[in-house]
Protein backbone atom coordinates (compact mmCIF):
# COMPACT_ATOMS: atom_id res chain seq x y z
CA UNK A 1 0.00 0.00 0.00
CA UNK A 2 2.95 2.44 0.73
CA UNK A 3 4.48 1.83 -2.24
CA UNK A 4 1.55 2.99 -4.54
CA UNK A 5 1.91 6.14 -2.56
CA UNK A 6 5.64 6.84 -2.88
CA UNK A 7 6.38 5.99 -6.80
CA UNK A 8 4.14 8.95 -7.72
CA UNK A 9 5.27 11.20 -5.17
CA UNK A 10 8.91 10.80 -5.71
CA UNK A 11 8.30 10.91 -9.19
CA UNK A 12 6.57 14.45 -9.33
CA UNK A 13 9.44 15.78 -7.20
CA UNK A 14 12.26 14.39 -9.81
CA UNK A 15 10.14 16.66 -12.47
CA UNK A 16 10.16 19.27 -10.53
CA UNK A 17 13.69 19.13 -9.89
CA UNK A 18 14.42 18.95 -13.38
CA UNK A 19 12.44 21.49 -14.29
CA UNK A 20 14.18 24.37 -12.07
CA UNK A 21 17.84 22.79 -13.86
CA UNK A 22 16.54 23.87 -16.89
CA UNK A 23 14.86 26.90 -16.09
CA UNK A 24 18.69 27.84 -13.89
CA UNK A 25 20.49 27.07 -17.12
CA UNK A 26 18.86 29.12 -19.45
CA UNK A 27 19.02 32.03 -16.85
CA UNK A 28 22.82 31.35 -16.46
CA UNK A 29 23.05 31.60 -20.13
CA UNK A 30 21.10 34.52 -20.47
CA UNK A 31 23.16 36.35 -18.16
CA UNK A 32 26.58 35.40 -19.02
CA UNK A 33 26.58 35.90 -22.61
CA UNK A 34 28.99 38.71 -23.97
CA UNK A 35 28.19 42.26 -25.12
CA UNK A 36 29.52 42.95 -28.82
CA UNK A 37 33.16 44.95 -28.67
CA UNK A 38 33.04 48.30 -29.34
CA UNK A 39 35.41 50.89 -29.84
CA UNK A 40 36.52 53.03 -26.96
CA UNK A 41 33.90 56.23 -26.49
CA UNK A 42 35.17 59.64 -27.09
CA UNK A 43 35.65 61.73 -24.31
CA UNK A 44 33.28 64.24 -23.07
CA UNK A 45 35.34 67.42 -22.61
CA UNK A 46 36.82 67.03 -26.28
CA UNK A 47 35.40 69.87 -27.88
CA UNK A 48 36.02 72.52 -24.60
CA UNK A 49 39.37 71.76 -23.11
CA UNK A 50 42.96 73.00 -24.65
CA UNK A 51 45.51 70.61 -24.07
CA UNK A 52 48.65 72.00 -22.32
CA UNK A 53 52.59 71.13 -21.75
CA UNK A 54 53.22 68.58 -19.21
CA UNK A 55 49.62 67.04 -19.79
CA UNK A 56 49.28 63.47 -19.85
CA UNK A 57 47.34 61.98 -22.62
CA UNK A 58 46.44 58.57 -23.51
CA UNK A 59 46.27 57.70 -27.01
CA UNK A 60 44.41 54.64 -27.60
CA UNK A 61 44.09 52.95 -31.28
CA UNK A 62 41.35 50.32 -31.28
CA UNK A 63 42.68 47.02 -31.60
CA UNK A 64 46.13 48.13 -32.23
CA UNK A 65 47.55 48.15 -29.00
CA UNK A 66 51.60 48.17 -29.91
CA UNK A 67 50.08 52.11 -31.33
CA UNK A 68 48.34 53.03 -28.47
CA UNK A 69 50.29 55.10 -25.82
CA UNK A 70 50.80 57.09 -22.50
CA UNK A 71 52.55 60.11 -23.17
CA UNK A 72 52.99 63.46 -21.81
CA UNK A 73 53.30 66.91 -23.71
CA UNK A 74 56.71 68.20 -24.08
CA UNK A 75 57.45 71.86 -23.24
CA UNK A 76 57.42 72.75 -27.28
CA UNK A 77 53.64 71.17 -27.70
CA UNK A 78 54.42 68.10 -29.11
CA UNK A 79 54.33 64.49 -28.61
CA UNK A 80 55.65 61.58 -30.16
CA UNK A 81 53.79 58.38 -31.52
CA UNK A 82 54.68 55.14 -33.03
CA UNK A 83 54.64 54.98 -36.94
CA UNK A 84 53.56 58.91 -37.54
CA UNK A 85 56.22 60.63 -35.26
CA UNK A 86 56.07 63.91 -33.74
CA UNK A 87 52.34 65.78 -33.49
CA UNK A 88 51.67 68.82 -32.36
CA UNK A 89 49.54 68.69 -29.29
CA UNK A 90 49.58 71.96 -27.29
CA UNK A 91 46.78 75.07 -28.01
CA UNK A 92 44.50 71.84 -29.63
CA UNK A 93 41.91 70.48 -28.90
CA UNK A 94 41.49 66.00 -28.24
CA UNK A 95 39.35 66.63 -30.54
CA UNK A 96 41.49 68.27 -32.97
CA UNK A 97 44.55 65.92 -32.23
CA UNK A 98 42.31 62.64 -32.54
CA UNK A 99 41.91 63.59 -36.14
CA UNK A 100 45.06 64.69 -36.57
CA UNK A 101 46.38 61.42 -35.86
CA UNK A 102 43.33 59.48 -37.40
CA UNK A 103 44.83 60.59 -40.80
CA UNK A 104 47.98 60.10 -40.47
CA UNK A 105 47.26 56.31 -39.20
CA UNK A 106 45.23 55.97 -42.31
CA UNK A 107 48.72 55.68 -43.82
CA UNK A 108 49.32 52.67 -42.36
CA UNK A 109 46.65 51.37 -40.68
CA UNK A 110 42.98 50.55 -42.27
CA UNK A 111 40.14 52.56 -40.68
CA UNK A 112 42.07 53.74 -37.36
CA UNK A 113 39.34 54.26 -34.36
CA UNK A 114 41.85 56.44 -32.48
CA UNK A 115 40.18 57.74 -28.98
CA UNK A 116 42.52 61.27 -27.08
CA UNK A 117 41.71 61.14 -23.43
CA UNK A 118 43.43 63.51 -21.10
CA UNK A 119 44.29 61.64 -18.22
CA UNK A 120 45.60 64.10 -16.15
CA UNK A 121 45.09 68.16 -16.78
CA UNK A 122 49.18 69.18 -15.41
CA UNK A 123 49.01 72.24 -17.45
CA UNK A 124 45.89 73.66 -15.56
CA UNK A 125 47.39 74.35 -11.87
CA UNK A 126 46.76 77.19 -9.25
CA UNK A 127 48.61 78.05 -6.13
CA UNK A 128 47.74 78.48 -2.61
CA UNK A 129 50.64 80.83 -0.65
CA UNK A 130 50.85 82.18 2.75
CA UNK A 131 49.45 80.83 6.06
CA UNK A 132 48.23 77.30 5.27
CA UNK A 133 49.68 73.98 5.98
CA UNK A 134 51.09 72.96 2.31
CA UNK A 135 51.84 76.03 0.51
CA UNK A 136 52.60 75.41 -3.62
CA UNK A 137 50.94 74.59 -6.83
CA UNK A 138 48.17 72.31 -7.01
CA UNK A 139 46.37 70.45 -10.54
CA UNK A 140 43.35 72.49 -11.22
CA UNK A 141 40.15 70.52 -12.26
CA UNK A 142 37.39 72.14 -13.61
CA UNK A 143 34.43 72.39 -10.83
CA UNK A 144 37.37 73.28 -8.09
CA UNK A 145 36.85 76.62 -5.92
CA UNK A 146 38.71 78.44 -3.51
CA UNK A 147 37.26 76.40 -0.59
CA UNK A 148 38.44 73.56 -2.69
CA UNK A 149 41.65 75.02 -3.27
CA UNK A 150 42.35 75.85 0.29
CA UNK A 151 41.38 72.25 1.58
CA UNK A 152 43.44 71.12 -1.36
CA UNK A 153 46.57 72.87 0.62
CA UNK A 154 45.93 71.26 3.90
CA UNK A 155 43.91 74.13 5.96
CA UNK A 156 45.29 77.43 7.49
CA UNK A 157 48.25 77.71 10.00
CA UNK A 158 47.73 79.60 13.29
CA UNK A 159 47.13 83.12 13.34
CA UNK A 160 45.82 83.16 9.33
CA UNK A 161 43.99 86.33 8.83
CA UNK A 162 40.95 84.46 7.43
CA UNK A 163 38.54 87.31 7.06
CA UNK A 164 41.17 88.71 4.80
CA UNK A 165 42.19 86.16 1.73
CA UNK A 166 41.93 87.06 -1.63
CA UNK A 167 42.70 85.39 -5.08
CA UNK A 168 45.25 87.43 -7.70
CA UNK A 169 44.11 86.42 -11.27
CA UNK A 170 45.51 87.75 -14.37
CA UNK A 171 42.98 89.18 -16.91
CA UNK A 172 43.01 88.88 -20.45
CA UNK A 173 44.84 92.43 -21.29
CA UNK A 174 47.75 91.01 -18.85
CA UNK A 175 46.64 93.16 -15.47
CA UNK A 176 45.75 91.59 -12.36
CA UNK A 177 42.69 91.35 -9.89
CA UNK A 178 42.17 90.75 -6.70
CA UNK A 179 39.37 88.84 -5.44
CA UNK A 180 38.74 89.38 -1.98
CA UNK A 181 37.49 86.05 -0.02
CA UNK A 182 36.07 86.38 3.54
CA UNK A 183 36.37 82.82 4.67
CA UNK A 184 34.24 82.81 7.70
CA UNK A 185 31.60 84.49 6.45
CA UNK A 186 31.22 81.86 3.68
CA UNK A 187 31.47 78.86 5.80
CA UNK A 188 28.63 81.27 7.48
CA UNK A 189 26.53 80.98 4.76
CA UNK A 190 27.23 84.41 3.62
CA UNK A 191 28.50 86.40 0.59
CA UNK A 192 28.61 82.93 -1.46
CA UNK A 193 29.22 85.03 -4.64
CA UNK A 194 32.54 85.44 -3.28
CA UNK A 195 33.35 81.32 -3.44
CA UNK A 196 34.57 81.47 -7.50
CA UNK A 197 35.54 78.85 -9.37
CA UNK A 198 39.81 78.56 -9.71
CA UNK A 199 40.91 79.57 -13.26
CA UNK A 200 44.58 78.39 -14.46
CA UNK A 201 47.22 80.40 -12.54
CA UNK A 202 45.13 81.87 -10.23
CA UNK A 203 47.16 82.38 -6.70
CA UNK A 204 45.04 82.20 -3.19
CA UNK A 205 46.44 84.71 -0.86
CA UNK A 206 46.33 83.96 3.03
CA UNK A 207 47.72 86.68 5.14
Amino acid sequence: MNMKFRVPGLVLLLTCVFSLSLWGQSGENKNTEPAPAQPPAAQANDETYIIGNDDILAINVWKEPEVSRVVQVRSDGKISLPLIGEVVAGKRTPRDLKTEVTEKLKNFISEPEVTVIVQEMRSRKFNVLGMVARPGSFPLTSSMTILDGLAQAGGFRDFAKKKSIYVLRKKADGTQERLPFNYKDVIDGKNAEQNVKLEPGDTVVVP
